[in-house]
């Protein structure tokens, strides 16, 4: 399985089984604009301009429209399972910026886990309920979402084969909205490894490291 980080938020995982896009973004977020991509589901975290712009998504030979996820709940869409566990956008259960949905898309065998804008540190009964991990695309810039040290504590709880950092300021966001983000690097200083970025990643079922392996995409 594929997965293709598009900025942001959003990535695409593409699988034998289709395609899911998680997060798509307005084209207000970043410079470089999201296109079209056909896509058998898309999830969508939270009803924020820069999550939930499903116009960017297109059907597939598979569908015609793709089948849009967008609350908790337990789903199955061509054989591929999306499970959407309710969190919060922030640390006052909500009070703030409301509700956010992380989901753990199985695909290939592989369990992606996307977690959206979570704004805080998760209890021991959602880790139980979301299982075991193999990909963990987290948050990492702070304001919006998890800090890099709330992030790594979320790391440490869910134990991901692969994490994989999103939501961080670069140079092609919007300044005015997200100019207050860390960086990636600001992150990394905290998690205490330093990668350099790739542009594409593959994870194999069945292959998968013994402990935590860091990895940075570059923007497709």
């Amino acid at each position: 399985m594929e997965i293709t980080y598009l900025g942001h938020s959003c990535f695409k995982l593409k699988g034998k089984q289709g395609t899911v896009l998680m997060d798509p973004y307005d084209d207000a977020t970043r410079s470089f604009k999201l296109p079209k991509i056909a896509v058998d589901v898309v999830t969508v975290s939270h009803q924020h301009s820069d999550h939930n712009a499903v116009d960017h998504a297109m059907g597939t030979a598979r569908r015609e429209k793709p089948f849009i996820i967008d609350t908790p709940g337990e789903y199955e869409v061509n054989g591929i399972s999306v499970f959407g566990h309710p969190s919060y956008h922030d640390a006052t259960q909500g009070g703030e910026r409301g509700s956010n949905t992380m989901y753990v898309v199985q695909i290939d065998d592989v369990s992606v886990a996307h977690l959206g804008d979570l704004g805080h540190v998760l209890d021991e009964k959602t880790v139980e309920e979301m299982g075991t991990i193999d990909v963990l695309l987290c948050p990492v810039g702070g304001v919006y979402s998890l800090d890099p040290k709330q992030a790594v504590d979320v790391i440490q709880q869910l134990e991901p084969y692969y994490v994989i950092p999103m939501h961080y300021r670069t140079a092609e966001h919007d300044q005015k909205a997200f100019g207050q983000l860390a960086t990636v690097e600001d992150f990394m200083k905290i998690y205490g490894i330093t990668k350099e970025p790739t542009t594409a990643f593959v994870v194999n079922a069945g292959s998968m490291p013994e402990e935590t392996e860091l990895v940075v995409l570059k923007t497709a």
